[in-house]
């Protein structure tokens, strides 16, 4: 019974392939996005050259708020005390514009945009759960050093508070993260006592403070925010904050953790309405959740080659893609996430390899599990997947082969791309007719070799065990 099961399974994704159309029209905006986790501003600067010659064309950074700058760890980041002036361990206003003009450029190919990290839900848990933020000694500092906080203001008079606790949602902590009224309005709390991250109510006076900030950062030429924690936002808030002003030239994504796609509770509940009430991005944690059971014990790569068709994939226009966020291995709770090494890089050469969305790559500067994802942005298999990526542009996408252990899939006649999980080579042959040139190498990006060569109707493709081939046409 279970071997008729699973040949109706791939008679019916068969079915299904051959009803929705395989050659997808491609996005010449996806492009690839370097996520310098937790990277001073100034060490961004000091890279820009590098990183416009490694084809990146955005690059997300730390958040530009003020933060705890005696403690360095990551997430003090994420916890505003003001977002009028840009102060904390990894730069100031005068280091974030620096960094914004180092990576510009008069080539307009060779430009590469800010993404700025953004928090717009809460405030910082600090000064025994106080809820009136700068708080008096900030007030205190910014009056007797005007001269260097005026230097880091965005927006907004110095002189007096920001928020007051009339701005702030009551005190709870969420108990029930399948309670939409509770996640969106209620704090986050880390247990034990702790009184949770004080949550901002969308009164008017939080929402113009909120806009002016997005204005400030944008007129300093910024062209993207990540919405951290928009999971915790109601769609009506966002809506509020990004006027058609605000998110006008600017590419805009949210952070919405889900364990799956269509169907999943969290998703149905979440991100489903996020995509359906804002027009944002957003990240692809349905793909994410694909790629982790395809590659799985027991999963099968076929899981890979439409999964949008189910729903278990975002629509490529609205996709920022990856293999790991930063939340996966610098928080406990999500540290299941974290996918084995070689199984990251056969991720890596599906997400940036394929067609649709923008692929974030994480490059941690915290040092976590042994330095892992330090200096990931410039490893050789990225910087070449990432040349790969870029030289397919605009290139349609047609699945041409697959079975539980790999899939063979072209981009128009300049590239295709082969990957195998398992532990033996897998070979596919295919109808070559009107699908590649003839008569022409096709090179292999991560080799620099491994040549294609087609001259005739037909041609086998060999996949190595527990390899990509990404083959470009020379």
């Amino acid at each position: 019974m279970q071997v008729i099961k699973t040949l109706f399974k791939r008679q019916l994704l068969r079915l299904m392939l051959l009803i929705t159309p395989l050659l997808f029209s491609g996005y010449a905006s996806a492009e690839a996005i370097l996520h310098a986790f937790d990277w001073h501003y100034d060490e961004v600067a000091a890279k820009a050259t590098e990183i416009k010659n490694l084809g990146y064309k955005a690059v997300l950074v730390a958040p530009p708020l003020k933060s705890n700058a005696a403690n360095c760890a990551w997430w003090q980041r994420y916890q505003p005390q003001d977002i009028r002036v840009i102060d904390h361990c990894k730069g100031n206003k005068q280091s974030f514009v620096n960094m914004i003009n180092a990576l510009n450029d008069s080539n307009p190919a060779r430009k590469v945009d800010v993404y700025a990290d953004i928090v717009l839900n809460h405030m910082a848990n600090e000064r025994g759960g106080a809820t009136d933020f700068p708080g008096q000694a900030a007030l205190n500092s910014y009056s007797s050093n005007s001269s260097y906080w005026n230097n880091q203001k965005l927006f907004g008079n110095l002189s007096q508070g920001l928020f007051s606790p009339w701005d702030f949602n009551p005190a709870n902590c969420i108990s029930n993260y399948n309670d939409v009224w509770q996640v969106q309005n209620w704090r986050l709390c880390g247990g034990a006592g702790d009184s949770g991250l004080p949550d901002l109510n969308p009164n008017n006076w939080v929402v113009q403070q909120q806009r002016a900030y997005l204005s400030a950062l944008k007129s300093l030429g910024v062209k993207g925010f990540r919405v951290d924690a928009a999971k915790h936002m109601s769609n009506w808030h966002i809506n509020q904050i990004f006027t058609s002003t605000i998110k006008n030239g600017m590419y805009v994504f949210g952070e919405i953790i889900t364990s799956g796609g269509a169907g999943n509770n969290e998703y149905n509940s979440f991100l489903s309405p996020y995509l359906a009430n804002t027009d944002h991005k957003a990240y692809d944690f349905p793909l994410f959740n694909t790629i982790r059971s395809a590659f799985g014990f027991g999963g099968s790569l076929s899981q890979l080659v439409n999964p949008a068709a189910y729903g278990q994939a975002l629509q490529n226009n609205r996709a920022v893609t990856f293999t790991v966020t930063h939340d996966i291995p610098t928080n406990d709770g999500f540290r299941y996430l974290i996918m084995d090494p070689t199984d990251e890089y056969l991720a890596y050469a599906y997400v940036m390899g394929r067609d649709g969305g923008k692929p974030l790559i994480f490059s941690d500067s915290t040092g976590t599990d042994n330095n892992r994802w330090v200096n990931a942005y410039k490893a050789s298999h990225i910087s070449k997947m990432l040349n790969f990526h870029n030289r397919m542009q605009g290139q349609g996408m047609e699945m041409l082969a697959w079975n539980d252990c790999a899939i063979l899939f072209r981009r128009g006649q300049e590239g295709v791309v082969g990957i195998n999980k398992c532990g033996s080579s897998q070979n596919f042959n295919v109808n070559t007719n009107g699908r590649f040139y003839w008569y022409r190498n096709y090179r292999d990006a991560l080799s620099g070799a491994n040549l294609v060569y087609i001259s005739g109707g037909n041609y086998t493709f060999s996949i190595p065990a527990r390899q990509a081939r990404m083959w470009y046409a020379d």
